[in-house]
């Protein structure tokens, strides 16, 4: 994992990642955002992504920024006014009632496919990036320490269906268990080209292309306020857990991270090349920006 600070000028913000051939576009996935910090990193890294990580797709699991609990329709805004491909979400889908005219309206914006077939939105957008290309990005939810839901595997493969015209495929399993990522990881090889896991907000050091070519990880990570405990106050979190006090979790503020993956996939066939991940400061991303006279 590549994992940086704040420096000084343009030039020291360069990454050392493989080198980016016209045959291949680089998608980045960016782990859960949580709350109001995750949603100010995450806004503000996008021009370094596009930048220095040389992003041609941004995907953004989002379920968390409202107060770490769902996507209020202003922050679905900020995102996409950011220049981000696309939204995905996970369990908290529905916790903020005003984003489901959204789920039914836009096409840049998926909720878990496995959800029921009444529920609002989708779980397969068509993402068109630059002039001539789409990628196709789908979400499902996991089963095992999970709330009971419909089968994601039967589901996906529903969106695929769906997805036959278009070779670059990404799936964001919001799942718990890293059995349930690691057997939706084999069960889709060869037929997507990542499979990425949300949801645990701790990211994973086991990203790889398994044999059929799909890029694997069990989970992104969060971005977000990491001095805490999965992006809540570490004392609320302590004081319920040990003395079994009724607590509100709120959001923690420092220590604030944007955790991504990014993999190259053949322009051909879809096939990932190659995966790999960043993990990038509040600190570097506002000394980047105002490096570059970047607007927030």
């Amino acid at each position: 994992m590549t994992s940086i600070r704040a420096s000084g000028s343009p030039d020291a913000f360069q990454l050392e990642l493989p080198p980016l051939s016209s045959s291949l576009l680089r998608v980045v996935m960016v782990g859960d955002v949580v709350g109001k910090p995750g949603m100010q990193i995450a806004t503000a890294a996008v021009q370094y992504l596009r930048n220095v990580v040389k992003a041609d797709a941004i995907v953004v699991n989002a379920e968390n920024a409202a107060d770490g609990s769902g996507l209020r329709l202003k922050d679905y805004r900020k995102l996409i006014d950011a220049s981000v491909d696309a939204i995905t979400l996970g369990d908290h889908v529905f916790r903020k009632r005003e984003i489901m005219s959204v789920l039914d309206s836009e096409s840049n914006i998926v909720r878990p496919a496995n959800l029921a077939s009444a529920a609002p939105g989708k779980g397969l957008a068509i993402i068109k990036i630059g002039a001539n290309e789409t990628i196709a990005v789908m979400s499902a939810l996991g089963r095992v320490f999970m709330n009971p839901i419909d089968c994601p595997f039967r589901a996906l493969d529903e969106c695929l269906k769906q997805a036959t015209g278009t070779k670059i495929r990404l799936v964001d399993f919001h799942a718990e268990a890293t059995s349930d990522m690691q057997l939706m990881g084999r069960y889709l090889d060869g037929r997507v080209t990542a499979v990425l896991g949300t949801h645990t907000h701790v990211p994973t050091a086991d990203e790889c292309v398994l044999p059929g070519g799909t890029g694997f990880q069990c989970d992104v990570g969060m971005t977000g306020p990491h001095e805490s405990i999965l992006g809540r106050k570490i004392d609320a979190v302590r004081e319920a857990v040990i003395n079994a006090v009724p607590t509100q979790f709120q959001v923690a503020t420092q220590d604030v991270r944007l955790s991504a993956t990014w993999f190259d996939a053949d322009r051909q066939n879809g096939k990932c090349k190659q995966i790999g991940r960043v993990q990038i400061s509040g600190d570097t991303i506002e000394a980047y920006n105002t490096a570059t006279h970047q607007r927030v």
